[in-house]
C-alpha cells in the first residue's frame, strides 16, 4: 500500500444501558468527554452523543435534540403513516377496480 499502513477499523463494539449510564454520569458529574472516554476505551464522538441524548432526555439540551420518548414515538407514527398511505393505494386501486367493473 505505498509504504502506508492503512488505519485498522475498530471493531463494532456494543454496550449495556448500565455501561453507558455510568460513562456519562461521569461526564456530567464534572469530568471531561476526552478523558472520560479515555478512561474506557471509547470515541469521544459516541460517548459525545450518549451524553447529549441523556441532557436531551433531562430536559437540558441545547442543540434540540429529541428526547428518547420522542424518537420512539416518532418511528412509531412514521411506521403508522407509511401503513396508512399503503391502505389507501389499496382502497384507491380496489375502487377504480369495482367501478370499472360496474361502469
Amino acid at each position: 500500500m505505498d509504504g502506508e499502513q492503512k488505519k485498522q477499523k475498530r471493531q463494532r463494539r456494543t454496550f449495556s444501558d448500565e455501561f453507558r449510564a455510568g460513562a456519562v454520569s461521569l461526564v456530567l458529574k464534572g469530568k471531561t468527554v476526552s478523558q472520560v472516554a479515555r478512561d474506557l476505551d471509547l470515541t469521544q464522538s459516541s460517548l459525545g452523543k450518549w451524553v447529549e441524548q441523556a441532557r436531551a432526555d433531562q430536559g437540558k439540551s441545547t442543540r434540540g435534540t429529541l428526547t428518547t420518548e420522542e424518537k420512539d414515538e416518532l418511528a412509531r407514527l412514521r411506521k403508522e403513516n407509511r401503513e396508512l398511505r399503503l391502505d389507501r393505494e389499496i382502497l384507491k386501486k380496489a375502487a377504480a377496480f369495482f367501478a370499472k367493473e360496474n361502469g
